[in-house]
């Protein structure tokens, strides 16, 4: 059994999930204990405990410790991932309404249901844009498009906006590696599971800037502001952008502006969230001030976002892949010493936490072969 300390270095959920996915797809069983002992309510929350039964009926994992609060999970997986129709509503782990974040489940799902045989669709309900976790439109614009040049295909779609606190949004997402309306790789790949190394060291220049600034059961002239304040911010800074201003329905009232950055060679994603209290100004600033600092660092193609959630595929790439990104992170850092816990492959960091750094790694190859393997193992 694998052991996972779960408050090595950022000690937050993405232990968890990353040691999920990894026990899913090599089969391993794994024990991983003080979940998110330094936060401020340790152990798991809602959007955990969903994410964890979730992956389980995925695998046929038998699992220990799923409850709200539990800081010790075993988890075994006893089959594959296996392809199929799921429907996880994170208000049933939470016992009413929650807005834990749908986007995070459906990054821990991802790679091993892409690696079943099959196709599947998944209903996700919850929270689609909560602080602390990517928003829906950042999967969409940002993430799913950068993993489908690796030959990983998955489509989402918005069917609710579901804003913290009350949450009640909803994502569908169809995955598969078999799937004709997805895409698959092309027959000359070795396995229908080869992921395929990505290299993204120069960005190239700035293409166009695009965004949403949306609300939902607030006044039309808010988003409206928002989109205002950010292109006019923008264009001062010498950057045109075309924002555009929505008013969704969703379960309970929101904000938000969602910037996307594509350059010649890859896109990023920035994203700012209102709250009680603050002026729509500055939600439109926020997002704003963390493109232009992404901009100021001309050597990076990847934010500091996404680079965090590139590693566990480009670990599992048959082959050497490479990114520069803007920020080293502790999320980034930590995610490479789960990744290693589980599979050989060599991840080098250059760079100094808090600083701009380089990112080489030297995938295991996931292939069929590796998939009938963990089935050996289960």
């Amino acid at each position: 059994m694998i052991e996972i300390d779960g408050s090595f270095g950022e000690g937050g959920g993405q232990v968890l999930r990353t040691s999920l996915t990894l026990a899913a797809l090599t089969g391993q069983a794994t024990h991983i204990h003080s979940i998110r002992a330094g936060r401020r309510n340790p152990g798991l929350a809602p959007q955990h405990l969903t994410g964890v039964l979730a992956l389980a009926s995925v695998c046929g994992a038998v699992v220990e410790g799923a409850t709200i609060g539990s800081t010790e999970v075993i988890f075994r997986p006893t089959s594959p991932p296996v392809a199929g129709t799921y429907d996880f509503d994170v208000t049933d782990a939470a016992q009413g309404g929650s807005a834990g974040s749908v986007t995070l489940i459906f990054q821990t799902l991802l790679l091993p249901l892409w690696a079943a045989a099959g196709e599947s669709r998944v209903t996700l309900r919850g929270g689609t844009h909560v602080a602390w976790s990517p928003p829906y439109h950042y999967l969409e614009r940002v993430f799913l498009p950068t993993v489908a040049r690796m030959g990983i295909h998955a489509e989402i779609a918005l069917e609710g906006w579901g804003f913290y606190p009350v949450g009640g949004g909803a994502v569908r997402a169809l995955v598969g590696h078999q799937s004709p309306v997805i895409g698959r790789q092309s027959s000359d790949d070795h396995s229908p599971f080869a992921i395929r190394t990505l290299r993204l060291v120069e960005r190239g220049a700035l293409k166009r800037v695009s965004g949403i600034a949306a609300a939902t059961k607030l006044p039309a002239n808010i988003p409206q502001r928002i989109a205002n304040r950010a292109t006019n911010y923008l264009q001062d800074n010498g950057v045109k952008a075309d924002v555009q201003p929505l008013r969704e329905r969703g379960a309970g009232p929101g904000v938000g502006l969602f910037l996307t950055a594509e350059f010649e060679n890859g896109v990023a994603g920035f994203s700012s969230l209102g709250e009680k209290g603050k002026p729509s100004e500055r939600v439109a600033e926020e997002a704003c001030l963390d493109f232009l600092a992404f901009r100021g660092h001309a050597d990076a193609a990847v934010d500091m976002r996404l680079a965090d959630q590139l590693l566990l595929p480009l670990a599992l790439a048959d082959g050497v892949s490479e990114f520069t990104t803007c920020r080293v992170t502790q999320h980034l850092l930590t995610n490479a010493h789960i990744i290693r816990q589980f599979i050989d492959a060599r991840i080098e960091i250059a760079g100094e936490e808090g600083a701009p750094g380089h990112v080489t790694v030297h995938g295991v190859s996931f292939t069929a072969e590796s998939a009938k393997d963990a089935e050996s193992r289960q």
